[in-house]
């Protein structure tokens, strides 16, 4: 997250999209650039947000889907922190009238990993598992631009 957050300006505001989906936190879970703590995952996810939105464009914060452990990585299991992420994704959400889309409802598991047939790795969605989540990306987009629409037609105050 602190990697997109250092490209966000370039690769979303600058291009002034209606909406932005905001998916990341497992990378840093894994630990692929060095220790995060889920304080700092929340505050890139909050501050890509809160950019969004000051240049009027609707965040809509996903709530990462979920992951097996990673190969050579030690700490909490994964499980653990996506679930303890993705709910104070979703507060947040809440808080800030933001659009919450929730992939990890749509693909986890009774164990709490991948649903069976949905990843080949237990990490990444295969076909199968973008199939779930097509259409609820779908409707996050719309219902982000029926919020953004509904801002446009709402006079400021001065």
């Amino acid at each position: 997250t602190a990697q997109m957050l250092i490209r966000f300006r370039q690769d979303v505001i600058d291009l002034a999209p209606a909406a932005v989906v905001i998916q990341g936190g497992l990378a840093d879970i894994a630990g692929f650039t060095g220790p995060s703590s889920l304080e700092e995952i929340e505050d890139n996810l909050r501050s890509m947000a809160e950019l969004a939105s000051f240049h009027q464009i609707i965040p809509i914060l996903v709530g990462a889907p979920p992951a097996a452990d990673y190969p050579g990585r030690t700490g909490p299991a994964p499980a653990t922190q996506i679930v303890a992420l993705n709910a104070w994704v979703a507060r947040y959400c809440a808080s800030s009238h933001f659009v919450f889309l929730d992939y990890h409802s749509a693909l986890v598991g009774s164990n709490g990993q991948m649903k069976e047939g949905v990843s080949d790795d237990g990490v990444h969605p295969n076909a199968k598992g973008y199939a779930i989540l097509k259409p609820l990306a779908e409707k996050a987009i719309a219902d982000a631009l029926k919020q953004r629409a509904g801002r446009a037609s709402t006079p400021r105050a001065k």
